[in-house]
Parts: structure tokens; sequence; C-alpha cells
């Protein structure tokens, strides 16, 4: 007979005869931020968690159980869909079924991490030492790039009486640590900035 959970309490004390069949150390928490139906959280002795949740009210013997990833993770959180026979046959599919593809999810979202975290180191690199070139540049932090900002007034007008002003942007992504640079001003101002950029760019 399929076990029917209809309360926060009843869901919170199926949750906690999973965890406890489920070993290594795991304890139940709190599921915070869950928009509809029950939920309830799973958290093993490394860290990793499980989201179990009583989605619908109209079917109130089915279970969604899903890994927890971290809210900027870009790997979809697996889950899978489960009849709440018993505790014991929840904690069987879990095991079966969700425990491999989420140890994949998590082994995938540390290698996004170290990727990304070895971009931004070498973002940073180039970003130091093209503003330590062009004293006095503005850096501007952006989602997965740096934009370096530097002008200097040439102390000259052009034939309609502006202020020529050298002006230089470079911009540097995650492209596998290329850059982009645009450049704009007198061509002694310009050529002068570009090469003092070169020096600065580690090779």
């Amino acid at each position: 007979m399929n076990i029917e959970l209809r309360t926060q309490s009843q869901l919170d004390a199926f949750t906690e005869e999973v965890a406890q069949l489920l070993g290594t150390h795991c304890r139940t928490a709190e599921l915070t931020g869950y928009g509809a139906g029950l939920g309830r959280l799973i958290i093993d002795d490394d860290g990793r968690a499980l989201r179990l949740c009583q989605p619908e009210a109209r079917l109130p013997d089915r279970l969604k159980i899903s890994a927890a990833m971290p809210d900027d993770s870009e790997v979809t959180a697996p889950s899978i869909g489960v009849t709440a026979l018993s505790a014991r046959h929840v904690t069987r599919e879990i095991t079966r079924r969700l425990v491999p593809l989420h140890i994949q999810a998590a082994a995938q979202e540390a290698r996004l991490v170290a990727h990304r975290r070895a971009e931004e180191a070498a973002r940073r690199v180039i970003t130091d030492a093209v503003a330590e070139a062009l004293p006095g540049a503005r850096v501007e932090e952006g989602p997965g790039l740096a934009r370096v900002h530097w002008e200097r007034d040439t102390q000259t007008t052009d034939k309609r009486g502006f202020a020529v002003v050298a002006h230089v942007t470079v911009t540097v992504g995650v492209w596998d640590g290329r850059v982009e640079v645009e450049a704009s001003g007198r061509p002694d101002a310009v050529v002068a900035m570009l090469a003092a950029f070169a020096r600065a760019t580690p090779g």
C-alpha cells in the first residue's frame, strides 16, 4: 500500500526514516525556498544534499527527489520520480538511480568551477598588467570579463575646436586569455599606448 504524505510533519518523519536507511551519517534539514508542495533536505557526511519533495497535493504518494546543486551551477540537477511504497523502497531507488547521477553532476560541477577559477586568475594577471602599463586606467569588472579604460588629453584640438583625447579600451575576457583592444586618438599617442600594452602583456 502506498504511503500518502499530506502534511509537512508526515514528510519530515518519512524523510528522517529514509536518511537513516541511507546511512553515511545522513541528517535531515529544513528545505527553504521551495515554492510549491512539501519538501525536506537530506545531507550526507560529505556535504552532498538531496531535496525530497512532494510537489502535488493531488498525488500524495508521489515524490520528486533531486540533487541539490549550487545556485550558480551550470550543471542541471539530476532528479528522479518515486512512488512512496515505503521508506526502504525510496532509499533503494535513490541509491540505485539518483546517487550515480549525483556523483557525476558533482564531478562535472567541480571541473567547471576549477576551469572558471583558472580563467579568472588568468584574466586578473592580464588586467593588472595592462592597468599597470597605463597609469590612471580605470578597471571595470563584469561577468566573465574586465575592461580597462584609459584616456589622456593630448592638449590639441581638431578642426572643429574639440579637444582630442587619446583613448584605449582593453577588454579581457574568458576566451582562453585573449583580449580585444579598441584605441582612438592621435596616431603617435595610440602607437605609444599600444606599445606599452604589448610590453606589459605576458607572452
